[in-house]
């Protein structure tokens, strides 16, 4: 072995360790450091939303560290004794939840027809629901808008639900069907000469498989309904609006509702935050079987 060699093989043994060190436990400190910088304006606003306005106003949410007997918990009192930020609560509740789930079954049963059943112009339909990705929301708000009001439902809960759910569906199905589509045919097969109909296969072998996946979307869509503003700010009740609407109507007066507006906005933040730890599992379960597909 020549001198020249000698050296690049020194050179890749220090690469070599390098490497294997980063891949332990210096790369699981800048991973934890990253994380807690993700977080940090999560806790901001929730030491944020237990410290008295006056102090709010004159000193940032790291002085509760030198000064724990700031923190209260009197503006969450005044958060439950706001009828209007309670009731927003709810109607986004009331929005997000049938939104979600409409997105999710009607996509599964729209991919899984477009995956596994033969009907004419099958392929054509496809396009037109891809076709249906690139359209902007902000086309669609004064036609909508016109139709809506012309059949009695603008500014109600059920226009805001059926909106999100038609501009939900492409995404939903697009995803789904490329998912059930990667199915083994010999798994339907055995299911079929074993008598199953195409709704007993569907839930019982063609759902369960798709978890993941259906996981995923509902963890998106109900993130996209839950945090939006501009659909509610258009086509919700004015007189019931959703959580962001209501927050977004009291910083008109900033100066005087900080002890509303800070405990409401960690709460708005905080359940989708949950939602997304409660099904994190299935939501990567889902992300890695469609990179490994």
């Amino acid at each position: 072995m020549t001198s020249a060699d000698t050296v690049v093989k020194a050179k890749q043994s220090l690469a070599a360790r390098i490497a294997a060190r980063a891949g332990g436990g210096v790369m699981r400190v800048f991973l934890i450091l990253i994380g807690l910088f993700w977080l940090m304006p999560t806790v901001g606003l929730l030491l944020s939303s237990l410290r008295d306005p006056s102090e709010v106003a004159v000193s940032g949410w790291w002085k509760v560290f030198t000064d724990p007997g700031q923190l209260s918990f009197s503006a969450y009192d005044d958060l439950l004794s706001n009828q209007q930020i309670t009731d927003s609560l709810w109607t986004t509740l009331a929005i997000t939840v049938p939104a979600t789930v409409l997105v999710v079954v009607l996509g599964a049963l729209a991919g899984y027809a477009f995956a596994w059943m033969d009907f004419p112009g099958r392929d054509w339909w496809f396009l037109v629901v891809v076709g249906l990705l690139v359209v902007p929301v902000q086309v669609a708000l004064i036609p909508v808008a016109k139709l809506f009001g012309e059949i009695g439902i603008f500014q109600t809960t059920t226009g805001v639900v059926l909106f999100h759910t038609a501009f939900g569906l492409p995404f939903a199905i697009f995803l789904l069907r490329n998912f059930f589509a990667e199915i083994p045919r010999e798994l339907l097969e055995a299911a079929r000469l074993d008598g199953a109909g195409e709704l007993r296969l569907f839930v019982r072998v063609v759902m369960p498989l798709g978890g993941p996946a259906i996981a995923s979307l509902g963890i998106f869509q109900f993130l996209w309904v839950w945090n939006d503003m501009l659909i509610a700010l258009i086509f919700a009740d004015s007189g019931n609006p959703p959580i962001t609407v209501a927050l977004q109507q009291q910083v008109r007066q900033f100066g005087n509702n900080i002890d509303i507006l800070g405990p409401g906005a960690f709460i708005s933040m905080v359940i989708p935050l949950a939602v997304f730890f409660a099904f994190q599992r299935q939501f990567v379960a889902g992300v890695m079987a469609g990179a490994v597909k």
